[in-house]
């Protein structure tokens, strides 16, 4: 199974309260589309203060959604030079079950 994921790494210029201001708004722009219990079951996301990084799971709609808004707030208030995306994609190898 295929999961796609965005890490952001921001700058040391930029300000961890400015990053999680844009998430939140971010947030509260997939529950206008999605509605807040969708979003809160598929907009999965991590910010780590300490590392100056955020990571969205973007492998669902809501989850898709997210990552466009979150990156045009950045854009817009930080300014698009202000951090880095980087595009991860895993595939989870599940064993297959021996043959009884």
């Amino acid at each position: 199974m295929a999961t796609d994921l965005y890490r952001y790494k921001f700058d040391e210029n930029v300000s961890v309260e400015d990053v999680e201001a844009a998430l939140l708004l971010a947030v509260w722009g997939c529950e206008a589309l999605h509605g807040e219990s969708q979003t809160r079951l598929d907009a999965a996301h991590y910010l780590h203060p300490a590392s100056r990084a955020c990571v969205i799971h973007a492998g669902t709609l809501v989850g898709r959604d997210l990552n466009r808004l979150f990156v045009r707030f950045l854009e817009r208030e930080l300014g698009p030079d202000s951090f880095r995306i980087e595009r991860i994609t895993r595939t989870d190898h599940q064993p297959k079950e021996a043959a009884a």
